[in-house]
């Protein structure tokens, strides 16, 4: 009975560690952009900037409004000297005063419109975000689905390995093979295992990024669903570079801000010019105070010290030691580079396009060069295997097949997940 119980207990702890396994989450690619976009760090930051720049917004309208404030002040003297009559003076003044700039050469106007703008920029900026991580994870989601299959093939290569290994164990203590052919064998097989431990750090490498691309704790688990893709989306027609490069122009956010951005720009040599004209404000306010005395209880010196003023003030520059021309040269200057920035996101945009297409078309060639090498290694492993059974093969022939074999399968995959990766980055670019 007690010989039983630790069989009971390891059957016991095997049933927990499938149904573990089961439990875990099994992300796909749209349940990691999704989760991805709702928790990124980064992204979020991005989001706050552009909240941010909502209050800006709000506080440049409100300077077109007036402004208006309200001042009391107490106060206590004391005076040391015997010659007067009080020593102790009590005074209180008391005001309520508004303004409100009329003119400034458009200045105030045109930094509304430039800080909305500004506003635009930056949900622009967070759009590009959010593309940047679709990039990111699609690229990394892919790598980590080719290093999974990877592992998959290496652990039937091994396992390959290790059912030739028996094989020639036994055909080793029959006399059929000597001990260097079984040696070859058995070194094949620890080498195979070795490649299998690889192909699994690759995979929890790439799983790490994964995770960090979606902010998961890092000792949390996940697996990846399986694609759905089979051949006829890998060897899928594509669309035309010039289609895609211009589907790109109208919906990668990158190119609106450009644009934007020059806008932008040519509004600060409007307001930089504003630096020329005059300005007129307009001022009012109320007043009152009083001092302690006869008629301070009574409360008559406060009426009698209330006033009213009203005020229109122009400042009229006349000589600034250049800094208008300055800023107008300057910003001048800022319009030319926003521009060639323009220019710039556009030939970048075009570059990744072209790039992400040229990756495209030539994992598509290699994929179908890839599947019949495939064909052809397993026709020639499946030849010289069934030959070394009856002596016409030798070991090393053996594992130089095992072994194309083993790289044509690795050919195809990496093949398949190129052109799946990069037919997905021609989505995004087209916005899909």
């Amino acid at each position: 009975m007690l010989r039983k119980l630790p069989i009971c207990c390891f059957a016991m702890l095997s049933v927990q560690m499938a149904a573990a396994q089961d439990s875990l989450k099994t992300w796909t690619l749209k349940m990691c952009l999704d989760y991805a976009l709702e928790n990124n760090i980064q992204l979020q930051q991005s989001r706050n900037d552009y909240l941010s720049g909502l209050e800006d917004t709000q506080e440049a309208k409100a300077a077109l409004l007036p402004s208006l404030s309200a001042s009391a002040t107490q106060g206590y003297t004391n005076y040391p000297s015997t010659n007067v009559e009080e020593r102790n003076s009590y005074t209180g003044t008391y005001g309520l005063n508004a303004g409100l700039t009329l003119f400034e050469g458009g200045k105030l106007r045109t930094a509304v419109k430039e800080q909305q703008l500004q506003n635009r920029i930056d949900a622009l900026t967070v759009s590009e975000s959010e593309n940047d991580i679709r990039i990111a994870l699609v690229e990394a989601y892919m790598q980590a689905l080719y290093a999974a299959e990877a592992v998959e093939v290496a652990a039937g290569t091994a396992e390959v390995s290790r059912a030739q290994r028996d094989r020639a164990e036994e055909m080793w203590r029959a006399g059929a093979i000597s001990k260097v052919d079984f040696a070859q064998l058995e070194s094949q097989y620890a080498g195979d295992r070795y490649q299998v431990v690889v192909a699994q750090a690759t995979l929890d490498d790439y799983k790490l990024q994964l995770k960090q691309l979606l902010e998961l704790d890092i000792t949390e688990e996940m697996n990846l669903a399986a694609p759905a893709e089979g051949e006829e989306t890998v060897l899928q027609p594509l669309p035309s570079k010039t289609t895609v490069y211009a589907a790109a122009l109208n919906a990668m956010p990158q190119i609106e801000r450009g644009r934007l951005g020059v806008e932008a720009a040519e509004l600060g040599v409007r307001q930089a010019r504003a630096g020329f004209y005059p300005s007129v404000s307009l001022t009012a306010g109320l007043g009152t105070g009083h001092m302690s005395g006869d008629n301070y209880q009574s409360g008559s010196q406060i009426w009698n010290r209330f006033n009213e003023n009203v005020a229109l003030s122009v400042n009229i520059p006349i000589f600034s030691n250049r800094k208008n021309r300055t800023a107008v040269n300057k910003a001048r200057i800022a319009v030319s580079n926003s521009r060639l920035e323009q220019l710039g996101i556009e030939k970048e945009l075009l570059r990744q396009v072209e790039s992400a297409y040229l990756n495209a078309v030539s994992a598509q060639s290699q994929y179908a060069a890839a599947k019949q090498k495939e064909r052809y290694a397993q026709q020639s492993y499946d030849l010289t295997d069934e030959q070394f059974r009856v002596g016409r093969k030798n070991t090393v022939e053996l594992i130089t097949a095992q072994n194309e074999l083993s790289s044509a399968r690795q050919e195809v995959l990496q093949a398949k997940y190129m052109t799946l990766l990069n037919i997905g980055l021609l989505d995004i670019y087209q916005g899909k």
